[in-house]
């Protein structure tokens, strides 16, 4: 395991490494800049600003400055933001994000799993023949429809809960956002636990074990959930994608003072450093994600450690 982890780990930083490469050419090669949507200033006063901030010089100079500085943990100014730090401004508004996607993981995968067991254990029954439709309109509806609409039935309608804003040590606040964010992912893990738990409980050691005379309820605990879970476990890295690029979304609408409004922000007035900044946050959460699901599903299934690479 411990040797499956390392490898899992040692090719985090290559992936990482072509994800800030591609971004930063990319961004710098489409048409524009961070001061040329400035009209009020002169020609001389934005050439003195792009050799400021060291945009005159060629492309390879500037990537091979951007990677020095980052390897000493400077991710630069921001240009739009009155030379504010990125690391300060990602630092502010990391932890509200963090916040709201660990609540989204850990209530849509646990949501998701009692569905899809209770759809199980009772086949026919109201959960079973209302999980499909019910998932299905969960997945097509998007976050920036499904969090208006929760805003206003609980928060205008019946007062239950906030519909905007944040304050610090307060859970409330992050109710309507977290279950925004989480009704897809518990669709989705609901969906792959009934069908994962109806594939082991036709296998023959599980019929092996009925015959012996053990209850259903103790084979299903017992010996068929564990290997259950195992596509459930492979979506986690999937479903991380998701709440990194759907917290964005989920952000905006109920006004949290997450990183979310920074990539936007960034991507609107071609923020370079700000933009870099958050890539670089969003790529690596997602690659730990991933990391954490690939060694989870080896876990489960210890075939994995196993398999060539």
């Amino acid at each position: 395991m411990l040797g499956y982890a390392l490898r899992r780990i040692a090719g985090i930083v290559p992936v990482l490494l072509i994800l800030l490469t591609v971004s930063f050419f990319v961004i710098r090669l489409a048409p524009g800049g961070p001061f040329a949507s400035a009209r009020a200033l002169s020609a001389r006063t934005r050439a003195e600003l792009r050799a400021r901030y060291g945009l005159d010089r060629p492309l390879p100079v500037q990537y091979v400055a951007y990677l020095r500085a980052l390897a000493h943990g400077d991710l630069g100014r921001s240009y739009s933001l009155r030379d504010e730090p990125v690391a300060a401004l990602i630092g502010a508004g990391l932890p509200v994000s963090a916040e709201l996607g660990a609540a989204a993981l850990v209530l849509g995968a646990l949501s998701g799993i009692a569905l899809g067991i209770g759809a199980v254990l009772r086949r026919g029954g109201l959960i079973d023949r209302a999980l499909a439709p019910l998932a299905a309109v969960t997945l097509a509806l998007p976050s920036f429809v499904t969090g208006p609409l929760l805003a206003l039935v609980f928060g205008l309608w019946l007062r239950w809960l906030p519909v905007a804003g944040w304050q610090p040590d307060t859970p409330r606040d992050l109710v309507l956002p977290a279950i925004t964010l989480a009704l897809p992912l518990a669709a989705s893990i609901a969906r792959l636990t009934r069908a994962g738990l109806l594939e082991v409980l036709n296998a023959s050691y599980i019929r092996s074990a009925r015959a012996r005379g053990l209850g259903r309820a103790w084979v299903l605990w017992r010996h068929a959930l564990r290997p259950a879970l195992v596509p459930v476990v492979s979506y986690l890295g999937p479903a991380a994608t998701y709440l990194v690029t759907g917290s964005l979304v989920v952000e905006t609408v109920f006004e949290l003072p997450g990183t979310g409004r920074y990539l936007v922000m960034g991507a609107i007035d071609r923020d370079y450093t700000l933009v870099m900044g958050m890539v670089l946050v969003y790529g690596t959460l997602t690659l730990l994600a991933n990391l954490g699901a690939d060694l989870l599903h080896a876990w489960l299934d210890p075939r994995v450690r196993h398999e060539p690479e």
